[in-house]
């Protein structure tokens, strides 16, 4: 009689077998593996058709119609018009560097100097593409800190180059000014431009990708350091927090 007084009436708490809950972790970790595996490859597959189908849209309607693939075969062929391009912009390249494309290029320049608005929009887009390519072994090949948008907090910086020109002769300031790119979060293709005293700049080790990623994760990808780079590569996965084991049972 003790021992039915004793017995307690009912548990309000379901405790679930051990090897249940382990059955349940690793289902979730496998989920969380195929994740990490197939999002970036679906994301670039995804991106990389895009950018295709767009490059299509724009130069297949240079084929005349009755040179189009479609007139002769079933089916589309993706990436005709990304060879266009490469062949149009490669040809355009020879055009203009004998002298009577040079000719052809200096004419058309003065007619768009002589439209307002364009020429200014045509002035900055050329000045930029050319810096761009004139530059690009050089260009945005650093990562760095700056102490922005006050003392104390600090902002992920891509140093640009040397400032010239009137903004570094009529800064009120005798340092030697760096131009850098503060880009935003997450998108990292806009940003400010600011001109910062060189001794106010702290260098990074981290190669320009893995700030990119710094900033396009809001902080969650954080590139591994020196000393995490020459463990081996499952110690250095577990040492950065990177590591997904779907066999682990937490």
């Amino acid at each position: 009689m003790s021992n039915k007084q004793d017995k307690p009436s009912g548990d309000p708490h379901i405790i679930l077998p051990a090897s249940r809950v382990g059955f349940l972790t690793r289902l979730r970790n496998y989920f969380l593996t195929g994740l990490v595996v197939a999002a970036p490859i679906g994301i670039t597959i995804y991106l990389t058709s895009w950018f295709v189908e767009l490059v299509d849209y724009w130069f297949l309607p240079l084929i005349p119609a009755a040179y189009q693939p479609e007139r002769y075969i079933p089916f589309s062929i993706p990436g005709l018009g990304l060879l266009i391009a490469l062949v149009v912009l490669t040809l355009l390249g020879a055009l203009t560097a004998n002298f009577f494309g040079r000719q052809l290029l200096v004419w058309g320049e003065r007619l768009v100097d002589r439209m307002p608005v364009v020429r200014s929009i045509y002035g900055a887009l050329k000045q930029i593409f050319e810096t761009v390519v004139s530059q690009s072994n050089t260009s945005f090949r650093e990562a760095a800190l700056i102490e922005y948008p006050r003392r104390g907090l600090y902002a992920l910086v891509f140093i640009t180059t040397s400032t010239k020109g009137e903004v570094a002769e009529k800064a009120p300031t005798d340092d030697d000014l760096v131009s850098v790119f503060l880009p935003t979060t997450p998108n990292p293709t806009s940003g400010f431009l600011l001109f910062v005293p060189r001794k106010d700049i702290y260098p990074l080790e981290m190669s320009i990708e893995d700030a990119a990623k710094l900033i396009i994760s809001a902080g969650l990808v954080s590139p591994p350091t020196e000393e995490v780079k020459k463990l081996p590569k499952k110690d250095a996965g577990k040492a950065n927090g990177t590591e997904v084991n779907p066999s682990e049972d937490t």
